[in-house]
């Protein structure tokens, strides 16, 4: 089997183009819940902090050329290290909620797939030990 026709047969299996279609569907999601927690939680958060806004939060580790803004932008155009762990707290946060979001997900599905699954027969009752001992009776008179 050539390289070609190898690669072909592995990138058309089911596995990798349910791969595929995940990692687009995540990307999707993913920017869903950057839009929650920028737009929507953050500014909870920061209203009961005292109007914090965590994306401006940074420690600036040099002390800046003089006639630059003191605001994370401008900074980083200078070239100035700064710490920037508000931007940190809000992927920090994005996680959580994202991480949060999926366990519910995945804990919804497993409950759907469990309420589809088949029943199971009922375990046939024992057989009672006198129809035991009939047939083996039965059995060992034909076969003489």
């Amino acid at each position: 089997m050539s390289f070609i026709t190898e690669f072909r047969a592995f990138a058309v299996k089911g596995n990798v183009v349910d791969l595929a279609v995940g990692v687009i569907i995540g990307a999707g999601f993913g920017k869903i819940v950057d839009s929650l927690v920028a737009d929507i939680i953050m500014p909870v958060v920061g209203l009961v902090f005292g109007k914090l806004d965590f994306s401006n939060l940074y420690l600036v580790m040099r002390t800046p050329p003089p006639g630059i803004a003191n605001n994370l932008a401008d900074l980083r155009k200078a070239g100035v290290p700064v710490l920037a762990y508000g931007s940190f707290i809000t992927v920090a946060v994005n996680f959580v909620i994202l991480a949060f979001i999926i366990f519910l997900m995945v804990k919804q599905i497993n409950k759907l797939r469990h309420a589809l699954e088949p029943v199971e027969a009922a375990a046939a009752p024992a057989t009672p030990e006198d129809i035991l001992l009939l047939r083996e009776i039965r059995d060992s008179l034909t076969h003489r």
